[in-house]
């Protein structure tokens, strides 16, 4: 049943913000402006959609006269045969229309911030890092979106002991958003003469990038300390203090960064990976607060949480909040990862529906 009071408060709301739209005095300030061009395009798809369904309800009601009044058995049995596409059809309709009616998280818009650390497992874990992020890599490529490396801590064997990179494009964060938690490998490491197959761990943290108006920070409460860049085996990368940590002293996060040679630029990256954590904890407590109220599994971004296991030996990955396999490991780890992510989308929606 669609509410009809919602549907003339969306038609009321797709009025001013058609006039709004345009007004071409508003289209000066671009976040705005942004803003309520994605409003506008949604509340249309919800009411074209709206507008579909009352067609196609009223053509069935026709039929249904048709079948009343008629004495023609054959034109009776053809509006019947019609009237049962018409109602798949209209059942189509009104689940899409109820789904575009489910309020969306505003933050599935938003970039993200991806962070990998190696957990468990000394140079194995580190290597699995480079692994996950050349994954993330080429997910990004067919996703049309921008990757841009923030920082990175790589080790002497070809792995990173941490990468943190951005990702920007369109929903990125409500795709990348069930990536957060715990990822374990199971393989046998190239120095094993054994032949034995070890476990190691890493964890992935993905933050959406929050902007100035989401966060606001005091420079109060900020600690930033410069200092000179080194390399991996504590080579010098320049010669100039270039390198930056921030402190949070509230929260007391730190965040550093020294990967650019300009000391503004480590600020600027250092400062937008430090408003993502801080947003990134206050989305944490709303979403704690909901699971537990509403017992919600996949969407909860419980960073010490096992999520998925890469078993190479098999090549089988498994997501344990979803309890999916794959046998497609390699395929996986080139990018192809939209089986999962889309299985997760849709036990969260499920479990949002159902916990209301």
């Amino acid at each position: 049943m669609i509410p009809e009071e919602k549907i003339q408060s969306l038609k009321k709301e797709y009025s001013e913000l058609k006039k709004d739209i345009y007004d071409v005095s508003k289209m000066s300030d671009k976040r705005y402006y942004s803003k309520i061009s994605r409003r506008f395009k949604e509340l249309e798809e919800i009411l074209n959609f709206y507008s579909s369904i009352q067609e196609l309800k009223e053509t069935i009601a026709d039929h249904n006269k048709l079948i009343n009044e008629e004495s023609d058995f054959e034109l009776i049995n053809l509006a019947k045969e019609e009237n049962e596409e018409l109602e798949k059809e209209l059942q189509i309709k009104s689940d899409n229309l109820k789904e575009l009616l489910t309020p969306k998280d505003p933050n599935d818009e938003k970039d993200a911030i991806v962070e990998i650390r190696a957990g468990t497992g000394g140079d194995e874990a580190a290597l699995f890092v480079a692994d996950l992020y050349r994954m993330y890599t080429y997910f990004a490529e067919k996703q049309g979106w921008k990757l841009t490396e923030i920082s990175s801590n790589p080790t002497g064997v070809g792995g990173f002991k941490e990468i943190i990179f951005s990702l920007s494009g369109e929903n990125v964060y409500g795709t990348m958003r069930f990536e957060s938690g715990v990822h374990r490998v199971q393989r046998i490491p190239e120095t094993e003469s054994q032949g034995r197959v070890h476990t190691s761990a890493i964890s992935v943290a993905v933050l959406p990038e929050a902007d100035d108006i989401d966060i606001e920070i005091n420079e109060k409460d900020l600690k930033i300390d410069v200092y000179r860049s080194t390399g991996h085996g504590g080579q010098s990368v320049n010669t100039t203090d270039s390198a930056v940590r921030i402190t949070h002293i509230p929260s007391g996060l730190v965040v550093t960064c020294q990967d650019e040679k300009s000391q503004l630029k480590n600020k600027h990256k250092a400062m937008k990976v430090l408003r993502s954590r801080l947003l990134d904890i206050e989305i944490s407590k709303q979403e704690a607060e909901i699971s537990n109220s509403r017992k919600l599994q996949v969407g909860t971004g419980d960073r010490s949480a096992k999520i998925r296991t890469y078993n190479f030996p098999q090549s089988r990955v498994t997501d344990h909040r979803i309890n999916l396999t794959s046998y497609k490991l390699n395929q996986i780890m080139i990018g192809e990862l939209d089986e999962f992510i889309d299985a997760l989308k849709l036990a969260y929606k499920n479990e949002k529906l159902k916990c209301g």
